[in-house]
C-alpha cells in the first residue's frame, strides 16, 4: 500500500548549512502524524521541503506515489497539500471573509460559498468576525483563520507548523480539539510539527522525534508517550 506522503533520504538546508540529514517518514491517508523537536531541530525546514519552499533539497518526497521534489509550491498545493506556516501568514489588512475567499481562489467549482459557511460553522468565532480585518483579531483567532483558509483548498494533507506558538493554554487546547475533530469527521490527514507534545500526541496516531536534522525516535503516539527519553525531554515528566 502506497503512503499518502512518503519521505526518504531527505537532505537539505540553507546555503552551506545542512539542516536535514537523510530524513525518512510517512503519513498514511487520513492519519495524523506529529514531528516533535526542540527549536533548531529542523521541524520547519521539513515542512518547507515537503511544500516546495526549500530549494535544493535532495532525496525523495512522494505524494500519492508522485515525486514532488523540484516542483513549485503552487503546483504542490494544487496536488492537495496545504501548508499553514509558523506565524499564521494571514492577510492582516483583509477581512476574515476575504482571507477565506483567497484560500479558494484556484477552485473553479460552485461550492466556495458553501465551504466558507461550513468553516464559519466549524470555527464560530470566524463567523462572528467575518467582516473584521484579520490583523485586529487575537492570535488564536488568526490561527483558526489560517487553518480555515488552508481548508478552503480542500486539501488531502494539511501541514501545520507550530500551531500552538504564542497562544494561551486554553486557546491551544481548543485549537487541538478542533484539529482532532477535523481529522475524525472529515478524514483529513495532517503532518504537525509542534513543541507542545502533550496535546499533539493526544490527536496523533504516530510520531517522530527530530534532533539536529535526524529522526532519533519514532512510534505510535502511545509508544512515544511511554518512552522515558521523550517523557523527560518533551512531556515534562
Amino acid at each position: 500500500m502506497t503512503a499518502l506522503l512518503h519521505v526518504e533520504d531527505l537532505t537539505g538546508g540553507y546555503g552551506s548549512v545542512r539542516v536535514l540529514d537523510k530524513l525518512e517518514f510517512s503519513v498514511e491517508d487520513g492519519e495524523v502524524v506529529v514531528i516533535l523537536g526542540a527549536n533548531g531541530a529542523g521541524k520547519t525546514t521539513t515542512l518547507r521541503a515537503v511544500s516546495g519552499m526549500l530549494s535544493g533539497a535532495r532525496g525523495r518526497v512522494d505524494f500519492e506515489g508522485t515525486p514532488l521534489l523540484g516542483s513549485k509550491p503552487e503546483a504542490i498545493a494544487k496536488r492537495g497539500i496545504a501548508h499553514v506556516p509558523q506565524g499564521r501568514g494571514t492577510f492582516r489588512e483583509l477581512t476574515v471573509e476575504d482571507n477565506l475567499k483567497l484560500g479558494g481562489y484556484t477552485r473553479r467549482d460552485e461550492n466556495v460559498a458553501a465551504d466558507i459557511a461550513r468553516w464559519y460553522s466549524f470555527f464560530p468565532r470566524l463567523g462572528e468576525r467575518r467582516h473584521q480585518q484579520a490583523g485586529a483579531m487575537s492570535g488564536g483567532e488568526q490561527q483558526m483563520l489560517a487553518i480555515a483558509r488552508a481548508l478552503m483548498a480542500r486539501p488531502k494533507l494539511l501541514l501545520l507548523d507550530e500551531p500552538s506558538m504564542g497562544l494561551a493554554p486554553l486557546i491551544t487546547q481548543e485549537l487541538f480539539t478542533r484539529l482532532g475533530e477535523l481529522n475524525e469527521t472529515l478524514g483529513i490527514a495532517m503532518l504537525i510539527v509542534e513543541q507542545n507534545a502533550n496535546l499533539a500526541l493526544k490527536i496523533a496516531r504516530r510520531g517522530y522525534v527530530l534532533e539536529t536534522g535526524r529522526i532519533s525516535a519514532q512510534g505510535t503516539a502511545s509508544e512515544l508517550e511511554g518512552n522515558d527519553e521523550v517523557r523527560r525531554a518533551y512531556l515534562g515528566m
